[in-house]
């Protein structure tokens, strides 16, 4: 009996699978942690690593339940879908694989969230943004200039396309600086890694969505960068690259599956069309070019229509805003991408944080095309709905360079200004409009005016108390200039005094010149003017036709009223108070905002040949 027994106890030990523990094969978790608490309980977790498909998964974790296991054509990626439910609490869930007798184990963290959703702030036309170039305002760290197993290790500041050391501590060095001059909002272009073997300083060839680019610091330094711009007051927007990313990128690399990106028989670059878009007489063939196109050889064009791939970036989107804490984004080519992923994005980002506010690159020649993407725009004709509430004003930019440097005429000169703006009805809301002079793709607006002063303080001025919200390219207070003939390098100039080795400081205003520091206080007077008078953030617009050189225009509301006038001649203007009437009508005295001084007689307004006036008008 005890030899059946014995007999009997060794068959069923044998018949059980004994699992041993092996080597974790995951060499990448994206998103690296997750949060409890979000509006969206459904998350997305890729996991990379040597034939990870082959095996088998299992979840046992309170309040989450595994729901569908993803398996693309490459075994390396296995995409899980979790429901991580409102019971869920904070805490390391770990996400057990099996496969024959072998086994390991992926801990996974889910953090409380950090964000209320009311808590992130947006921006709106209350705010002054500031755009900065990371690797070419201020070199902060010198310890991470070069480091080792990237490419491009080398820094020379002598090569327009090459990296020359700025950093995100660069730009906390000088937040202060950012505060003094009246900017409310930093923007800074991409930060992300960009690990290309050339001409990746700029940011725009994404090679990991979850890694700052390591020569400009790390996730953590970004997100102090956030919270100390917060402490100060200001706010911070991302750059983001939804179409394209760097065929460095390790999931180009090894992509999961062929439609990741748009492929094409041979390299097929993007016509930069989006007006086949809001073309109604557009051809297919013209709009696949846009959209499916790649932007540059080093850059493969993302496919959004994958839904794997959808959802990988809209979390990333998400994801920053709860890890970092950011205000908003910048959308790089908007028009690019596909658009009903776009907007499935934004209705998802919008349920997370109902505050935040993005805005979208638009560079089109013609408003319509560029209204076209804004939301509740009255030239949508496809019958789809826009949810894109900001878009960046690439047409007054134009106007109010032209307008500056043609000679006056019918449709040219000022007048150009004025038709530009005529055309506001075409927008959902031209107040949302991000307005600007010049940034990081087109030559600085000093230079575009001839280096002539006065034409430039002109532009401050339009911008300053024009509708939109207002961008500030970093340096434009100090007179940079450059063109983008022959590279764009020459408009991405560093800031005099980010570097120690740098001969002068224009950080301070011992380091500027005369003229740049007259420049500077002109752009900080402007600003502080901005922030104290409501009325030319929010105020209503109404402009007059430009008559004999002179355009002038009101922001106005029921209890306030600014007057703006430009002259573009050689000559001294009067103001003839009875054309304005409609607004000038009821107010007794105008200060002069530049100077402060008080004109007690409407009647007998003049503007200096080549010259801009700002009078706030008063009643008593």
């Amino acid at each position: 009996m005890k030899k059946f027994l014995l007999t009997v106890l060794l068959f069923l030990a044998a018949s059980l699978t004994i699992l041993a523990a092996v080597t974790n094969p995951v060499k990448k978790v994206q998103p690296e942690f997750w949060w409890t608490g979000m509006h969206n309980t459904k998350l997305q977790i890729l996991i990379y690593g040597d034939k990870i498909a082959d095996w088998k998964i299992s979840l046992n974790y309170p309040g989450v339940a595994l729901g569908e296991i993803v398996h693309t054509t490459n075994p390396s990626y296995t995409f899980l879908y979790v429901d991580v439910s409102t019971a869920a609490q904070p805490g390391t869930m770990n996400i057990q694989f099996i496969k024959g007798k072998e086994k390991f184990s992926q801990p996974y963290e889910l953090k409380a969230r950090q964000r209320t959703p009311g808590q992130i702030a947006g921006f709106d036309e209350s705010d002054l943004l500031y755009l900065v170039f990371p690797d070419r305002f201020s070199n902060g760290d010198p310890s991470n200039d070069s480091i080792a197993g990237l490419y491009e290790m080398k820094v020379d500041r002598n090569n327009p396309g090459g990296r020359h050391g700025g950093d995100i501590q660069g730009v906390i060095n000088h937040l202060d600086y950012m505060k003094d001059l009246g900017i409310t909002t930093l923007w800074l272009n991409p930060v992300q890694e960009n690990n290309q073997p050339a001409y990746s300083y700029h940011g725009y060839a994404i090679t990991d969505f979850y890694k700052v680019d390591p020569r400009l610091g790390n996730n953590d330094l970004y997100a102090k960068l956030v919270n100390e711009a917060h402490n100060k007051g200001l706010k911070v927007i991302m750059d983001y690259v939804y179409n394209h990313v760097g065929t460095e990128a390790w999931f180009i690399k090894d992509m999961p599956s062929p439609d990741w990106v748009n492929q094409w028989p041979e390299f097929t670059r993007c016509n930069y069309r989006p007006v086949t878009i809001a073309d109604p007489y557009g051809s297919q063939y013209d709009r696949k070019l846009n959209a499916d196109g790649w932007f540059d050889k080093h850059m493969a064009d993302l496919n959004q229509r994958n839904p794997l791939l959808a959802d990988y970036l809209i979390q990333n989107t998400i994801w920053w805003v709860e890890f970092s804490g950011i205000d908003g984004y910048r959308v790089d080519t908007y028009p690019y991408p596909d658009n009903d992923f776009m907007n499935e994005c934004l209705r998802r980002l919008y349920a997370e944080y109902p505050n935040i506010n993005v805005v979208g690159e638009t560079w089109e020649q013609n408003v319509p095309d560029v209204a076209f993407f804004q939301k509740n725009s009255p030239v949508r004709h496809d019958g789809k709905q826009n949810e894109l509430e900001s878009i960046t004003d690439f047409n007054l930019a134009f106007a109010i360079k032209d307008g500056l440097k043609e000679s006056f005429g019918w449709n040219t000169g000022l007048r150009k200004i004025y038709y530009t703006l005529a055309q506001d009805f075409l927008y959902g809301d031209a107040y949302k409009n991000m307005i600007f002079l010049d940034n990081h793709d087109v030559s600085r607006i000093y230079s575009e005016l001839g280096e002539d002063f006065s034409k430039w303080k002109q532009a401050i001025s339009i911008l300053m108390t024009m509708r939109g919200i207002p961008c500030l390219y970093y340096g434009t207070e100090i007179l940079m200039s450059g063109t983008t003939n022959p590279t764009d390098g020459f408009v991405r100039k560093d800031f005099p005094g980010g570097w120690a080795a740098d001969s002068s400081n224009k950080f301070t205003a011992a380091g500027r010149s005369p003229r740049e520091q007259e420049a500077f206080t002109y752009v900080k007077k402007l600003a502080d003017f901005r922030k104290a008078y409501p009325v030319v953030q929010t105020g209503k617009l109404m402009q007059f036709v430009p008559e004999d050189e002179v355009y002038v225009y009101f922001r106005y509301d029921d209890k306030n009223c600014v007057m703006v006038a430009v002259n573009s001649s050689n000559q001294v203007k009067k103001i003839d108070a009875k054309r304005y009437a409609e607004r000038m009508n009821g107010y007794t005295k105008g200060f002069d905002v530049s100077t402060g001084g008080m004109y007690s007689d409407l009647n007998n307004l003049s503007v200096d040949p080549h010259g801009v006036m700002i009078w706030r008008l008063s009643k008593d």
